[in-house]
């Protein structure tokens, strides 16, 4: 008789009720990652991508008297699309722009009316600015003259170069934690290794972008990509213990489906929805497109604020990095764990290890070390005993791997996490022994049996 059968033979229908529990809970666990992209992607690119319209875009007027007439019929046309700014001529709006404090400057008189523009601020801010004051020069009999005053890079035509370039920081300082997530190293090494790589693909990537004529010739730049791969890095592995095998989808809405579209690389922020406007002077991707237009085309103007959110991002990651490791320290010192099952932390983007038997001293087909948790099972005469069944169990019983020992009872495991197992072994014509381990990152943490006979107590031996 099948678990279903004995299952819809209740009669109460709790047993059928549990079955659909069951899968419920299999399907939800097993759907939401995939589920979670579906809708991010819909309400998160279609939502604020598929009609990018202007939201108080800053311009600057040269005149009062200019000011107020521009501001009226530009609210006649876009209510709400452009906030003008009065400059007292021609010299104060154009400086306004080379120092950020707008994305465009307008002056008129009797000859003809001119805007100044900066490309670097966006292209298709620029290319709205100009659609929306060209019927304004129109109505006077004028002719719109438009002056580029900060143009971009020679390779970035469209001014979404440098957007690319910081994405491929963006993405893989977080595939670098999902990846360290699985290998054996301690957590020491797994940091150092961040801090390493993200200088590498910093350094590289500054040089490709130069290379492809994307980003100017500024060094800075360097130190910007590196400050970006460190507040994500860091986050994302600080929140490794608090949010265990949800921190793929935390991540990524986090680092992508939230950052990017409030970013201003790819749409600029002033042409999304309210919702992602208020996001961009928060996220780390945000900033540092922001900060590298000031490093490479503004002189260094408006980079403070990136920069001390930058680091306040990376000061909350090293934070959370702490505190992980507090909590797990006070782990090793409990004997008895929680009472509810702790699922392992994997990213169902990447092909990771699971828990799975190898052979003590094998190669792991699965990752560069082997065993993380084995040892050997001996008679209570000393003798190696093999063929005795090993099972591994998560907090809550949930088996994690089988495996059996070998000709000199060795076994090994690899692929579990630092949480606290279960071990029994179970051979025929023996007392069964269990016991509970820690086992630990980077190193091989050994536990030994010895098998006692019938009526005995068994009991493990020492624990390495």
């Amino acid at each position: 008789m099948t678990a279903e059968t004995a299952a819809e033979e209740l009669p109460d229908g709790s047993g059928r009720r549990s079955a659909l529990s069951h899968l419920v809970r299999t399907l939800a666990g097993g759907l939401w990652f995939p589920l979670l992209f579906f809708f991010g992607f819909l309400f998160c690119y279609a939502l604020p991508f598929h009609n990018p319209q202007p939201h108080d875009v800053r311009v600057a007027v040269a005149g009062p008297a200019a000011a107020d007439r521009v501001r009226a019929a530009l609210d006649r046309a876009a209510p709400g699309a452009f906030a003008v700014r009065p400059a007292r001529d021609a010299a104060e709006a154009r400086s306004k722009v080379l120092d950020r404090e707008v994305s465009a400057a307008f002056t008129t008189d009797s000859q003809q009316s001119t805007l100044y523009l900066a490309k670097a601020a966006g292209g298709l801010l620029e290319q709205t600015v100009s659609g929306a004051f060209g019927p304004l020069a129109e109505q006077s009999g004028q002719r719109l003259r438009t002056v580029e005053l900060v143009p971009t890079a020679s390779g970035d035509a469209t001014g979404t170069g440098l957007f690319y370039l910081a994405m491929s920081w963006n993405i893989s300082a977080y595939i670098v934690v999902m990846m360290l997530i699985r290998v054996n190293l301690t957590r020491r090494g797994k940091l150092l290794t961040i801090v390493g790589l993200s200088a590498f693909i910093s350094v590289v990537g500054y040089f490709v972008g130069r290379a492809m004529h994307i980003v100017p010739d500024e060094p800075l730049g360097i130190l910007y990509a590196f400050l970006l791969t460190q507040a994500i890095a860091w986050t994302t592995f600080g929140l490794v213990p608090f949010v265990r095998q949800f921190i793929p989808g935390v991540a990524i809405t986090l680092f992508v489906l939230l950052s990017i579209p409030s970013s201003g690389g790819a749409i600029p922020y002033q042409m999304v929805p309210g919702f992602f406007r208020a996001l961009h002077p928060v996220f780390p991707l945000g900033n540092v497109i922001d900060a590298l237009h000031g490093v490479f085309y503004f002189d260094g103007k408006g980079v403070l604020r990136p920069t001390l959110v930058l680091c306040a991002w990376i000061a909350g990651g090293v934070l959370l990095v702490v505190l992980g490791a507090v909590l797990m320290r006070r782990k090793e010192k409990e004997r008895v764990g929680p009472t509810t099952a702790e699922a392992p932390v994997e990213d169902p983007a990447l092909e990771t290890p699971v828990p799975h038997a190898v052979t003590p001293g094998a190669h792991d087909p699965f990752g560069e070390r082997t065993t993380v948790l084995g040892g050997e099972v001996f008679h209570d005469d000393g003798r190696p005993a093999s063929g005795v069944f090993i099972t591994v169990l998560a907090e809550g019983g949930r088996q994690l791997l089988k495996t059996v020992t070998d000709e000199e009872g060795r076994w090994g495991a690899a692929g579990l996490d630092e949480n606290w197992v279960s071990v029994l072994a179970i051979a025929r014509g023996h007392t069964p022994a269990v016991t509970r381990v820690l086992p630990r990152e980077g190193r091989v943490t050994r536990q030994d049996f010895v098998l006692a006979a019938p009526g005995a107590h068994a009991v493990p031996s020492r624990t390495q």
